[in-house]
């Protein structure tokens, strides 16, 4: 084959421009673009890095924000309840107040009534010995035809009553 009788006086040719090749095939693409490609990687990667540390910072910053409104709620809560205890505590004075003026009326009313019935009472008891007094006086004038004395019939009946 005729080819391959040639070959070796084309050899030392086609190793030289094979070697050319290569050789600007390495200086376009190994000097030229790799370089390139290798800043556009590395540039990449430091956007990359800088945008991660900056959403850490950012989410730094809003755990810090939250842990602080976390602390104003729970303060606020804290003054809430301790707003609704004074108030509530304020409430019960006041109605202690109001219920102790309301029975100190109550008291001076029963005192008041107790005072009317017991004088209503010891009225009714003169007027119940006034009339067995004269009720007496009256049975012993007609029963025995005596005339009792009216301070007599008064001490019978004191004693009569005191007994029963």
């Amino acid at each position: 084959m005729p080819q391959i009788a040639q070959l070796a006086e084309t050899y030392s040719s086609q190793v030289f421009w094979l070697l050319i090749i290569f050789g600007l095939v390495f200086l376009v693409i190994g000097r030229g673009m790799v370089p390139k490609v290798m800043d556009t990687v590395a540039m990449r990667d430091s956007q990359i890095a800088e945008d991660l540390a900056a959403a850490q910072a950012a989410r730094d910053l809003a755990e810090q924000q939250e842990e602080a409104w976390r602390k104003r709620e729970n303060q606020n809560r804290a003054d809430a309840h301790a707003l609704i205890s004074a108030a509530k505590a304020e409430a019960a004075v006041q109605a202690e107040q109001k219920l102790a003026a309301a029975q100190k009326r109550l008291d001076e009313t029963l005192v008041g009534a107790e005072q009317r019935i017991a004088a209503a009472r010891a009225e009714a008891a003169a007027e119940v010995e006034s009339i067995a007094a004269d009720a007496a006086q009256d049975i012993a004038r007609r029963l025995a035809g005596i005339d009792v004395a009216r301070p007599n019939a008064e001490a019978a009946v004191k004693k009569v009553l005191a007994h029963g």
